[in-house]
């Protein structure tokens, strides 16, 4: 199953230009949105977060370089992205990496204003929000 997602990633050569990077990049975004289920599969996910959930949690890694112009930035961010995804696919993440990688610290383990907080001291609001990631 893992060779089915990693047959298409390849370590990219220099980009000739800004729109051949973001071709890549498009097109890395793509294959990578369309392996959630998968990933989700393999890790046991769903109990966790759903797949738009995820697809909205990569798209924020993706739009945080966005800002990145020089083609040689964009060739490393690229590579950076497919080996964190190889590492993914092939498993050499454990479920724990996934979630406190990728969910967790998208909410910051700060739980909502709302009836969850109710009756939790200040100290454990205060440890939570500063002692993880």
């Amino acid at each position: 199953m893992a060779s089915v997602m990693l047959k298409n990633v390849r370590v990219p050569a220099n980009s000739a230009s800004l729109e051949e990077a973001r071709s890549r990049t498009f097109d890395f975004f793509k294959m990578v949105c369309r392996s959630i289920p998968k990933i989700m599969d393999i890790y046991n996910l769903d109990d966790v977060v759903t797949v738009s959930q995820l697809r909205s949690i990569i798209a924020s890694e993706f739009r945080k370089n966005s800002h990145v112009t020089n083609t040689k930035v964009i060739d490393m961010l690229l590579f950076k992205g497919m080996e964190e995804f190889r590492n993914v696919v092939e498993h050499s993440k454990q479920r724990h990496h996934i979630i406190g990688q990728y969910v967790l610290a998208r909410e910051h383990l700060v739980q909502d204003a709302g009836a969850k907080d109710q009756g939790m001291s200040e100290f454990l609001k205060n440890f939570y929000s500063s002692n993880y990631f």
